[in-house]
């Protein structure tokens, strides 16, 4: 019904993309005295950090790759560094590649973090491939190892490496759950204090080739450990029109990935969004799927972020990359801090895709329970109710679902909740992730920039 968890323990709008999508909204509940009611302000717990203009990309130290201006600048191969010998852990097979690599200049986060995910948007032809690695300082003035956040490609063909995170890494101090940097024991007080990122491109020798790299970054944060959180004040109503998929319709279908739908909560999301901005796979992409099968695109999307290593097609960068690779598509990974920040991208018309994990109990109306689940949030109710396509449905038809505020927000806020069993588990702490046009409008950047997303 939902997707494992990587780490710890209505079409209209496809059609309005260019010009910023249509909210169909109302005052809202907040309208008579004046406006939304914001929380009151609290300490900063997130930062979100990339490398994406021209200027940014000169900045960082080249091997081998040459930054691109342009209307979408980036980065490519322009001589490679050298070559190397890698034997992917998947399919078992040893090729050379030649490759080029670009490390980021030191970022010092606004937030001494206990947590880290990076998160990248490039295209990867077939016979490319990328590795993102975080270079960390803890603040006590040690480094971390270069760990590998992943090694990216958008393919599985011949001339591919199998997408896959990397188990296995740590120093005693932090350690890498699939996709995720964590501080191994946060209530020592030591936290990771600043960070650079190294991706290294690859391609097959002498084919000319290259990945393009356009977006770099990563999202650190210090999310207190919390059982519930405080309410946020309905601010905005309005219901974005956002394609509607079930994951539950694959159950079965290619258990490869991740044992078919039933576990397809992430993709299935991801493609809800991307068709909302109306991109979606050629009839190409889709001629692998079996023809009598319903949505052929969400099984294109498992095909497309499932972890090699994780086994699931819920790796969390690896979904927003996915998003990325159709055209003009920026994408992110981050940390949210109450519905209203969700209120604030709705009102823009950029829908959300929020984690989150709960008993059956915790979320009226839902059915089920789930230690980890991703939904789109698509937009609020008058009373502040959130509107969501849960891709935990029966049906396509069933999709769409009105969870109530005060349930919706705690089970994606909290960092720390009791599983059926009464033990302490933990919660994803607001974690989303958020897609957009590569262009998108003054008011679009503007919502982006209000949630911390330059």
């Amino acid at each position: 019904m939902t997707s494992s968890t990587p780490r710890r323990t209505v079409l209209a709008a496809a059609v309005a993309f260019a010009a910023g999508a249509t909210v169909t909204a109302s005052a809202g509940p907040a309208a008579a005295s004046g406006g939304p009611s914001r929380p009151r302000r609290a300490p900063k717990l997130v930062d979100n950090h990339a490398w994406i203009s021209q200027a940014q990309w000169r900045s960082g130290s080249a091997d081998g790759v040459r930054a691109e201006g342009g209307r979408r600048p980036g980065i490519v191969i322009d001589e490679p560094a050298a070559s190397t010998a890698y034997t992917d852990p998947h399919t078992h097979k040893t090729a050379t590649w030649e490759y080029a690599s670009w490390t980021s200049p030191v970022h010092r986060s606004a937030v001494p973090a206990t947590e880290a995910v990076a998160h990248w948007n490039a295209h990867a032809p077939a016979g490319t491939w990328l590795q993102v690695e975080l270079l960390g300082t803890y603040t006590d003035g040690t480094a971390t190892p270069a760990y590998v956040m992943g090694r990216w490609t958008a393919g599985d063909g011949d001339t591919d490496i199998r997408r896959t995170s990397v188990d296995g890494q740590g120093d005693g101090k932090s350690s890498i759950s699939t996709d995720t940097f964590a501080i191994d024991t946060p209530a020592g007080g030591l936290r990771l204090a600043a960070y650079q990122l190294r991706v290294t491109l690859y391609r097959l020798p002498g084919s000319g080739l290259t990945p393009t790299v356009w977006r770099l970054g990563a999202m650190a944060s210090d999310i207190p450990d919390r059982f519930t959180v405080d309410a946020s004040t309905p601010g905005f109503a309005g219901e974005l029109e956002v394609p509607r998929y079930s994951q539950e319709v694959h159950k079965g279908q290619y258990p490869q990935y991740d044992n078919g739908g039933e576990a397809w909560c992430s993709p299935t999301s991801s493609q809800m969004i991307t068709e909302y901005w109306g991109r979606k796979p050629s009839a190409a992409d889709l001629a692998w799927v079996d023809p009598s099968y319903a949505d052929p695109q969400v099984c294109q999307a498992a095909r497309g972020t499932y972890d090699y290593q994780y086994a699931g097609c819920g790796n969390w960068p690896f979904n927003a990359a996915y998003a990325a690779t159709y055209q003009d598509m920026s994408s992110v990974v981050t940390r949210l801090r109450s519905l209203t920040d969700l209120e604030t991208l709705i009102r823009a018309g950029i829908p959300a895709i929020t984690s989150q994990s709960f008993l059956k109990t915790e979320l009226t109306g839902a059915g089920y329970g789930t230690s980890g689940h991703l939904m789109t949030v698509i937009g609020f109710t008058d009373d502040g109710d959130v509107i969501a396509n849960d891709p935990a449905s029966p049906d396509d038809a069933a999709v769409r679902r009105v969870y109530k505020r005060r349930e919706f927000e705690n089970i994606w806020l909290r960092t720390k909740r009791h599983n059926a069993s009464g033990k302490v588990v933990s919660g994803t702490g607001g974690v989303c992730y958020l897609y957009w046009p590569a262009r998108p409008t003054a008011g679009q950047r503007k919502a982006l920039a209000a949630v911390g997303i330059g």
